[in-house]
């Protein structure tokens, strides 16, 4: 199993040392990988009562994930770059896949790009997409990008897509780089079936977006068996947990790890957000006392 770490965008600010320092740190105490989250635009939930629920807003640091990653790449040597999520169908499908490359390229093919549709419609309006046809676009979306990525001249006529004999260059190291999809959330934690094939269909692996628990142990089935039915086998499917470490014990840590391995988890983020840290260092800190006391 591998195991890194979820950078704490919203907590660690924009301090440069900070974020140099985090990083760095990750990569020294021999996580494997670091993966940040996308939002472009936060808004006021106060002028938004049609949105039920707002995990971040206006007020939430968020890095841009692309320029974040091209600064991390020139950080670090060896850890993995990763995204979950980028919010797919908010975004141009053409520049995506050439931020993605670029960031490939520059990172010496060190990305992972994890994908989603979202949950903030109010993101979606603002950067002029339509929210209620983002999840028949996705699916283009992901065909258009792999295209992009692995022939120097596409040519493509679709339903939301016209590329006319044009491609990106440079293009990736990775051809094509891994595209991971999430699912799911605390709020909502059984996807739509949809997802799920889809999931099973075209992805490389998959980040449930919720906790432990006979759901997700429901849902990790379903996707088993969706691929199955497409001709996959199962085993060959990445997944990726979300581990939160605020709030429980060492001994907890190690019982969740081992529950998240026997589901077939091929990778784990850890999150230090959320324990109430108040300074850069403590960050750090807890990425070293998860590495010692798990002896992962």
């Amino acid at each position: 199993m591998r195991i890194g770490v979820q950078f704490p965008t919203t907590e660690i600010g924009t301090d440069l040392k900070a974020i140099e320092d985090f990083v760095q740190a990750a990569e020294d105490l021999g996580y494997t990988h670091i993966r940040v989250l996308d939002h472009v635009l936060g808004a006021d939930p106060q002028c938004h009562p049609e949105v039920p629920h707002f995990p971040c807003t206006y007020e939430s640091i968020i890095h841009e994930p692309f320029a974040l990653m091209g600064y991390l790449a020139a950080l670090t040597t060896r850890i993995e770059l990763s995204t979950a999520i980028i919010i797919l169908p908010q975004r141009q499908t053409a520049l995506v896949a050439k931020q993605a490359a670029e960031v490939d390229v520059l990172s010496g093919g060190r990305l992972r790009l994890g994908l989603g549709v979202g949950w903030n419609p109010v993101e979606y309006e603002a950067l002029g997409q339509d929210w209620h046809t983002r999840g028949a676009r996705y699916d283009e979306q992901i065909e258009v990008l792999r295209l992009l990525w692995t022939q120097e001249v596409v040519s493509f006529s679709g339903k939301w897509h016209q590329i006319p004999h044009a491609g990106i260059n440079p293009l990736p190291v990775q051809r094509p780089i891994p595209i991971w999809l999430g699912a799911g959330s605390s709020r909502r934690p059984v996807p739509p079936r949809a997802v799920l094939q889809r999931i099973a269909r075209v992805a490389d692996g998959w980040f449930p977006l919720f906790p432990l628990g006979d759901t997700l142990r429901e849902v990790v089935s379903r996707v088993h068996n969706h691929a199955r039915e497409m001709g996959r086998e199962p085993s060959t499917l990445g997944m990726e947990a979300r581990f939160l470490i605020a709030g429980k014990s060492p001994d907890e840590w190690v019982n969740d790890i081992n529950a998240w391995a026997e589901l077939g988890a091929t990778h784990i983020s850890m999150y230090t957000s959320g324990a109430g840290f108040t300074a850069p260092q403590a960050h750090i800190d807890a990425l070293r006392r998860f590495k010692d006391t798990t002896g992962l």
